[in-house]
């Protein structure tokens, strides 16, 4: 009953986010980001919340935001399909509010590194975003898609330890399509056919299985379970 109820309760978020016209919908800071102003330290953040309109019932679109020490202004980075039908580059890196609403959906800050780890982080995180593989290349399902990209960098920056939900559809696509690799996390390896089929095992993730690009799994270390489209259901993920 209380799945049922997580599960119903978040359908009807996605529903009212789907309501909304893209051109109105919410793009306000969520309030989870230190302001810069007073935050002198480095930051980097994580963060993912349901895409616009019917795609939310399935998926969550996920971002990185940077701030250099005693910088006064957030990068963000992510990809974005539309894009790449007007002929531009799906990666989009610029300065902007680092924790937005995606188009009325409110963020969740999945993982928050400041100080030394920030800084080591920084230039790595820009480095594999400006020669990311797919900048001209999206699809939605299975891959590679928003989620991928930031999948890719979480693999590849060792001060990651984050993990992206189970309703993060295109996370699965390993790198450049590799069939076996780390974990995001790098506690763990995974196997993956293109993002269509595939296993997980880690300390982090614990144990995933990807059917078709929808995941279920359990997690050992925070109790919980990881299900397609309601994403985490238990304790609250947090890196290792």
């Amino acid at each position: 009953m209380k799945l049922f109820s997580i599960l119903l309760a978040s359908l009807l978020n996605v529903t009212s986010a789907s309501a909304q016209d893209w051109r109105t919908a919410s793009r306000d800071s969520a309030g989870l980001a230190p302001d810069p102003h007073k935050e002198k330290e480095a930051a980097v953040q994580v963060y993912a919340a349901r895409t616009f309109a019917w795609r939310g019932y399935f998926s969550v679109h996920s971002w990185i935001a940077t701030k250099e020490k005693n910088a006064t202004e957030y990068t963000t980075y992510h990809v974005i399909g539309w894009r790449v039908n007007r002929g531009l580059e799906a990666v989009v890196i610029q300065h902007d509010i680092p924790d937005r609403y995606w188009y009325g959906a409110k963020p969740e800050l999945l993982e928050d590194l400041r100080g030394e780890a920030a800084e080591k982080a920084i230039p790595q995180i820009d480095k594999l975003a400006k020669h990311y593989a797919y900048k001209n290349v999206y699809r939605a399902y299975p891959g590679p898609n928003s989620n991928t990209f930031i999948s890719h960098i979480i693999r590849n920056v060792d001060e990651l330890k984050v993990e992206l939900p189970s309703n993060a559809i295109g996370k699965d696509w390993i790198n450049q399509g590799d069939l076996v690799g780390w974990s995001e996390s790098g506690t763990g390896v995974q196997v993956s056919l293109w993002g269509l089929l595939g296993f997980t095992v880690g300390l982090n993730e614990g144990v995933e299985l990807n059917l078709l690009g929808l995941n279920f799994g359990i997690d050992f270390l925070r109790p919980a379970l990881k299900l397609p489209l309601v994403g985490r259901v238990g304790m609250k993920d947090k890196a290792f």
